[in-house]
């Protein structure tokens, strides 16, 4: 067990990020393909969907970001994600999602909320396997403002609802340690 804890303590966000991972970028979309395929969804639904934008991709994805808020945003911080080797986007498929909810119309409201939860696994399985492979990773949300340039740029179906976002690359700094907190606070515990 205590591999476990080490593996989710490891993932932490990390800024500070360059283009050299220690690993090939067909071993690293292999393991984003098989982590996508093992990560749970609701009745089996498969309704989530990853585009990794790399090379000049990855460049132009992060310069359609700043130019979607029209300056609004620091270039100094977009220019910091644009500097990683890779982004990760995370989507959920509605057509997947409004095909469950004909199908099975008793759980019709429950399918966008099980898609959701399954994204955020999906997001937390990536998050912690880049990190288990020496790469670091941090998490973005600049959807929905970016949608149109994404689903542009990346040629991605109007049925994909983008999610997150999360740039991946070699640490080039490590994160500040994390400050100790009172998980009683959170975690409750009644017999």
């Amino acid at each position: 067990m205590a591999h476990i804890f080490e593996g989710i303590a490891d993932r932490r966000s990390v800024y500070a990020l360059g283009k050299n991972i220690p690993v090939s970028d067909d071993e690293l979309v292999e393991f984003i393909r098989r982590t996508t395929e093992l990560v749970p969804d609701a009745f089996n639904m498969k309704s989530q969907r990853v585009v990794v934008a790399l090379g000049d991709k990855q460049d132009a994805l992060w310069d359609a970001v700043y130019d979607a808020f029209g300056g609004k945003v620091a270039r100094e911080k977009i220019d910091g994600f644009k500097a990683a080797h890779g982004t990760v986007l995370f989507f959920y498929d509605q057509d997947v999602i409004d095909t469950m909810q004909k199908n099975v119309p008793a759980y019709a409201q429950n399918f966008p909320v099980w898609a959701q939860q399954s994204n955020g696994m999906l997001q937390f399985s990536v998050w912690t396997g880049l990190r288990s492979l020496g790469i670091g990773a941090n998490l973005q949300h600049y959807n929905p403002i970016i949608d149109d340039a994404v689903r542009q740029l990346l040629d991605v179906p109007s049925s994909y609802v983008l999610v997150a976002q999360m740039p991946f690359g070699s640490i080039e700094a490590q994160p500040d340690p994390k400050v100790a907190e009172d998980i009683d606070a959170r975690v409750i515990v009644r017999r």
